[in-house]
């Protein structure tokens, strides 16, 4: 794949990194959106708590699907025509979510929003990756991660005040200007460019792997609820994406041209870095969705609030970006080690956390952790498509960006299941403390017995214990997050240097 720009308009690259940049962060404001409008938008459209989540299900559900998609539409299509489709489509199914009165309408709207924003990254990472030379690609990657990480910082703030204030549609709402704007800066800068590929379509190889990546999602975002192997249909959702990526491998494996180019990944430095991403996506939103429940729930904090802790996160994230843009040339392997070490430090830190948290500890946790995500942002692009033939970028980035998404949903998963697992087992042990033979216990209740204790002091204990009990259940699922961060370093070792093009 050639350059997209010619050397006389070398300045423009930076326009189109700009563009590139806005784009993906309107992509990234729609992933936790909806998150902080469920409660809200389960009253008005009358649904149970397990229903109102396809609208966050469906969502997950399309980005999967449609991720792999942006490398072929790119190899077929121009990548301009592409990203205004896309954001037209985005913007129109955004605003459907708004006008949703029902929950057919909001999980369609959503499902809709996911597929016309999943080729959004990888297009504008393969816009960066043909117009910026190697040199310049460190600070490149450090200006348009900004997009990635700071969208879903952005979106929860501004969203959550404006659905505090009016109501939830607003949240949605609040998306449509963004849309706007990235559609007039798509028009102005991004240039026409014509593939010299035509490649035909295998859709046995996307059949195949859209079911695989979609049966996968929906196990992990409704295994807890469904008591992960308890029920029956956890199993078969298993089956259907082992059997659909084991159809998918062979078809590939055999076929002239498939879906998928499999010779990307013999790209020593691409598959570390597919690796590294996968480690990078199970730490980069566990944070955004573990701390505003226990903000919400054990604190009581509104949204608002929330949102501005949360942005704390995104300072840290700037930082780190920051930081990169000029110590670019470093070794990659000494910047992942600091990064990934400061991930770990976090989930450490968060770790020491009790029921009674401060503001600034809890602001503090996300700085931090935010610095780790915006160091190692940058290098981990920089290196996994350092050596990779540019003939292959667009499906390359397609699969990292799949690789990405699929990583944070497992992490998701096994921390909210940390969570309430061994919050349930805490809830048993606490419980069984509360006899007459504490007299720690007796002292809180005013001369009442243990045995004869009213009905409000009973449901007061109850809430008590349960509030105890789940932040055992976070504290070791940020233990777990301390862990899987020392765990990425031994692969930093695994990157070999390459001579810059």
């Amino acid at each position: 794949m050639n350059t997209f720009v010619s050397e006389k308009d070398e300045s423009f690259k930076w326009f189109i990194l700009g563009t590139a940049t806005f784009v993906t962060m309107l992509y990234a404001m729609a992933v936790t959106i909806a998150a902080i409008a469920l409660p809200d938008m389960r009253g008005t459209m009358s649904a149970t708590q397990d229903q109102i989540t396809w609208a966050i299900t469906g969502n997950i559900v399309a980005t999967a699907i449609f991720t792999p998609l942006a490398g072929w539409l790119a190899t077929r299509y121009e990548i301009r025509n592409i990203l205004l489709f896309s954001v037209i489509g985005f913007m129109l199914s955004t605003f459907y979510c708004g006008i949703s009165d029902n929950l057919e309408e909001i999980v369609l709207a959503r499902f809709a929003q996911g597929a016309f924003g999943a080729p959004l990254p990888p297009l504008c990472q393969t816009l960066v990756l043909g117009v910026f030379p190697q040199k310049q690609r460190s600070l490149a990657m450090a200006v348009w991660g900004m997009g990635t990480i700071l969208g879903p910082v952005i979106a929860p703030t501004l969203g959550g005040y404006l659905g505090e204030m009016l109501n939830w549609r607003w949240v949605f709402y609040t998306l449509i200007p963004f849309c706007f704007v990235a559609l007039l800066m798509v028009i102005a800068t991004v240039p026409i460019y014509k593939s010299k590929l035509k490649e035909t379509f295998d859709w046995i190889g996307f059949i195949f792997l859209a079911i695989a990546v979609g049966s996968l999602q929906v196990m992990l975002d409704r295994g807890e609820r469904n008591g992960w192997f308890d029920s029956s249909e956890t199993y078969i959702e298993l089956f259907i994406c082992i059997f659909s990526f084991y159809i998918f491998l062979s078809h590939s494996l055999t076929f002239k041209k498939p879906f998928i180019n499999l010779n990307i990944f013999r790209d020593w430095n691409y598959s570390i870095g597919l690796i590294l991403i996968f480690f990078f996506g199970m730490l980069n939103f566990v944070p955004v969705v573990i701390f505003p429940t226990i903000l919400q729930e054990l604190k009581g904090y509104p949204q608002s609030i929330i949102g501005l802790l949360m942005g704390t996160r995104g300072l840290g994230t700037f930082f780190g970006f920051f930081i990169m843009a000029f110590a670019g040339r470093l070794d990659p392997r000494f910047s992942l080690t600091i990064a990934f070490s400061l991930q770990a430090y976090a989930g450490w830190y968060m770790s020491t956390f009790n029921i009674d948290m401060t503001f600034y500890e809890v602001g503090v946790a996300s700085f931090i952790q935010g610095i780790g995500v915006g160091l190692a942002w940058p290098p981990i692009s920089v290196i996994t498509f350092t050596t990779m033939n540019k003939n292959f970028y667009s499906e390359a980035t397609a699969m990292f960006h799949l690789i990405r998404n699929i990583a944070s949903s497992i992490f998701i998963a096994c921390c909210v299941a940390v969570v309430l697992h061994t919050g349930q087992m805490n809830f048993g042990y606490i419980s069984s403390l509360v006899t007459s033979w504490n007299e720690g216990i007796l002292l809180n209740f005013d001369g009442e017995q243990i045995h004869n204790l009213s009905e409000i002091t009973i449901a007061n204990l109850t809430m008590e214990l349960n509030r105890q009990s789940l932040m055992i259940g976070y504290i070791n699922a940020f233990k777990l997050f301390a862990w899987v961060s020392l765990l990425t370093i031994p692969f930093l070792f695994l990157i070999k240097n390459s001579k810059e093009n």
